[in-house]
């Protein structure tokens, strides 16, 4: 997942910039090259197979997204703004699905959690990386914007850029000919995950607790790798460490539960605190409860669980869990899992 956190200049600065692109300057946007192809694609939601042909005549916004990306969730906002306000005027929002856990290469949990989040325009699947590939893409979130003739004119990287990203949207939209555009750009209003990271007070970064990418791990052993063990847990830990208490089996993915009572502790820095995790199989629910500093949450919960700190698995997918409201210092986040049967994938912090 990337984690860039430009946001730019000013909208007067960018609008002083940029505000000679819509009068036909094009200098400022070169031609990056021609749009990648999408027929390498495993399945589309909410339309046809689109190609670089149908598309012609439109400008195009291409996002590589993966719904657990908590930097891709924080874009969303923005991307539906966009779709909504421009559609009609000519761009088409193209958003490719490629997965970075297992789990997400699953199309129904793609179509399940599209509709739930509000996705509305054409997402190409894309769980074979093929559309990826395409692209010579290495991000999640990523965006392209081609003009009405299918050259790349625009991109960006992780977050951020929103609002020359929406001008450079303009710009192509009135080469292509549209007329009467909104110069305003978009006000969004996010909120759960959606809302963007407190930068000035985050100092803990994306942490995996699968071997295939972990780090901070306090007890780490890889003679324990794929096979179940009772970890004790540690009395202290250093910031941005972590540790499993209980009975947990730890795979290259993710750390598995293996019996009730276990617990995961990680010492951060943020105002956030998120956990991609999952069920261990489809319809299960495994409660759990979370705790700050070895006290219930209060009013730092997150949007998934309640005041007691008390929430459930039931869905793969990134739990918000930790949202503090006051002054942010050095806190131990843990939680504590009812039942075994559930994977652990990954904290993200904001």
């Amino acid at each position: 997942m990337s984690a860039d956190r430009s946001d730019g200049q000013g909208r007067g600065g960018l609008f002083r910039s940029l505000a000679h692109r819509l009068s036909g300057d094009t200098r400022a946007l070169p031609d990056e090259g021609r749009l990648g192809s999408f027929d390498r694609a495993t399945g589309w939601l909410g339309t046809e197979p689109l190609t670089t042909e149908s598309l012609r005549g439109r400008v195009v916004l291409v996002d590589f997204w993966t719904y657990t990306c908590v930097n891709w969730l924080r874009t969303l906002p923005y991307l539906r703004a966009w779709d909504a306000k421009y559609r009609d005027a000519g761009l088409t929002i193209v958003g490719v699905h490629t997965p970075e856990f297992g789990f997400e290469g699953d199309p129904v949990n793609v179509e399940a959690h599209s509709r739930e989040l509000g996705v509305e325009y054409p997402v190409a699947v894309d769980s074979d990386y093929g559309v990826w590939n395409e692209f010579a893409n290495h991000y999640w979130p990523a965006v392209y914007l081609a003009d009405a003739a299918g050259r790349i004119r625009y991109h960006h990287f992780g977050e951020g850029e929103y609002a020359m990203t929406e001008m450079a949207i303009q710009q192509l939209l009135a080469e292509a000919g549209a007329t009467d555009i909104d110069l305003d750009l978009v006000d969004v209003r996010p909120e759960g995950l959606e809302v963007a990271a407190d930068w000035t007070s985050l100092r803990s970064p994306e942490s995996y607790l699968g071997y295939g990418q972990s780090s901070g791990f306090a007890s780490e052993d890889r003679a324990l790798y794929d096979r179940a063990h009772v970890y004790e847990g540690s009395a202290g830990l250093p910031l941005n460490g972590w540790d499993l208490a209980g009975d947990w089996t730890v795979a290259r993915h993710a750390a598995v539960s293996n019996a009730p009572g276990g617990r995961i502790a990680f010492a951060f820095h943020a105002r956030d605190v998120n956990l991609v995790m999952a069920p261990s199989t489809r319809g299960r629910a495994v409660p759990f409860r979370v705790f700050l500093d070895g006290q219930p949450v209060g009013d730092a919960r997150g949007s998934d669980v309640d005041v007691d700190g008390r929430g459930v698995v039931d869905t793969a997918g990134t739990y918000q869990l930790i949202r503090q409201p006051g002054p942010i210092g050095d806190r131990v986040f843990e939680i504590e899992f009812a039942e075994g049967g559930v994977e652990a994938y990954c904290f993200t912090f904001g």
